[in-house]
């Protein structure tokens, strides 16, 4: 009875520090829907079956925990080389200012305050439905909390093949800031988008995106979580693929507090491909680092492919988390999953825990999972010093080689540049 009252307690001054925003009466039905679910399944304590490893209480707390403003103007911004529509939130704010105009062929684009003030809009088939769907069979309250009190965000429906990438960028300017945004991305059958997304947003940070391929649509994501030390971030992806879909979404982190990135993905169509990748760089010695990756694949068609790769250094204390799960239910034959989940600890001090998980109801598949941790291999080390490489640049070249499985998964060969030269750039700061 202490820890469901405590749970309570929690709940309720979390949302007591909140105002729900207004608009249509469909949208406003969504929110107190989303608020509801909350309350009945109360924000998750460290007790939580999916929060053993990672301790929620600085994202569930009712005021967001400082984080200074980390500033590093010798780095050049992210996907700057890249021709992108940018739409640009500071601290959770939309800035006009710094933003393209957001018309362009191929997609439509305009902000979630807009779209649910408006009585007849696409988006009431998509706010806060796939967010429902994934809190069967594990319960995301953080997520119900975004949809019920999420004050902005990118709603974007793809009609076509836009000619270049959408470009989600988020500053973080006051130290105390909490921001909760909430993407919407409908692609229309046979249509292609690629969305770009990079900065640390606020000081406490709450996303989530809900994304619906059609058949035959493309979905590429390719996500840069980094910068200030301090800051802290839960997010999560909902996906529904339909027949002969594809959906590719990556993610680099380094730095930070406190990240959890969560991807629920439910394969519906036949001949659907899904794939979720991730590279994180952690080090203890800048502060705490703690990076979380839970990701839950249903199989719910024939003939579809799965895959989940994952990769994390780890130094100086830093902490790494991956929990993921295949779930083919039955009928789903011919299903192909992979999953892998590897850390790279260069100390003693740093640890990663992993929970892979595999639930097969039909008993025509190919599934398979892994996980390893280990330390920098030493022969690979010695041929590279033997060879007059130093020590320091010897380990990076291994470090880099260690993550490529995971950069390889994005598919546009430019981002792949852009973020291989990224990691390069903090393995060399690290060294110096």
């Amino acid at each position: 009875m202490a820890v469901a009252q405590a749970k309570s307690d929690l709940t309720e001054a979390r949302l007591e520090a909140l105002t729900r925003p207004q608009g249509a009466a469909w949208a406003v039905e969504a929110r107190e829907a989303a608020e509801a679910r909350v309350r009945a399944m109360r924000l998750p304590t460290r007790r939580d079956e999916y929060w053993k490893f990672t301790n929620p209480a600085s994202l569930t707390q009712a005021d967001a925990p400082a984080a200074a403003v980390f500033n590093n103007d010798d780095e050049t911004p992210l996907y700057d080389d890249i021709d992108r529509l940018k739409l640009v939130f500071v601290d959770g704010v939309f800035s006009a200012a710094a933003s393209d105009d957001l018309s362009m062929e191929g997609v439509e684009v305009e902000l979630l305050a807009d779209a649910l003030q408006k009585d007849i809009h696409w988006a009431r088939d998509l706010y806060g439905v796939l967010e429902t769907r994934g809190q069967d069979p594990v319960e995301r309250p953080l997520a119900a909390l975004n949809t019920a009190f999420a004050t902005n965000g990118a709603v974007i429906r793809v009609t076509g093949k836009p000619t270049k990438p959408i470009s989600l960028v988020y500053l973080h300017q006051a130290e105390t800031s909490d921001a909760i945004l909430h993407h919407l991305v409908k692609v229309e059958s046979g249509a292609t988008v690629t969305i770009l997304e990079n900065g640390p947003a606020a000081a406490r940070f709450n996303k989530c995106m809900e994304i619906d391929v059609a058949d035959g649509g493309t979905f590429h994501h390719v996500r840069a979580q980094g910068r200030d030390h301090e800051r802290r971030c839960i997010s999560h992806m909902f996906a529904r693929i339909g027949e002969g879909a594809t959906y590719k979404s990556f993610s680099l982190t380094a730095n930070g507090v406190l990240t959890r990135n969560e991807n629920i993905i439910e394969i519906v169509g036949d001949d659907a491909v899904a794939h979720v990748a991730g590279a994180a760089l952690g080090d203890g010695a800048t502060g705490a680092f703690h990076h979380d990756d839970t990701v839950f694949v249903t199989h719910d068609a024939e003939r579809c492919e799965s895959r989940q790769v994952f990769k994390k250094v780890l130094r100086n204390g830093a902490e790494g988390v991956f929990q993921g799960k295949i779930l083919v239910k039955p009928g789903a034959q011919k299903t192909d999953g992979y999953q892998i989940s590897q850390a790279l600890l260069l100390d003693e001090d740093s640890s990663f825990q992993a929970k892979p998980e595999l639930e097969i109801y039909a008993d025509d598949v190919q599934c398979s999972h892994g996980s390893t941790t280990g330390a920098i291999d030493e022969e690979g080390l010695f041929y590279l010093r033997s060879r007059g490489v130093p020590e320091a640049e010897a380990t990076d070249l291994l470090v880099l080689a260690f993550i490529a499985e995971a950069i390889d998964e994005i598919e546009d060969e430019r981002l792949r540049e852009d973020i291989l030269g990224r990691l390069q750039q903090w393995l060399v700061r690290r060294r110096g």
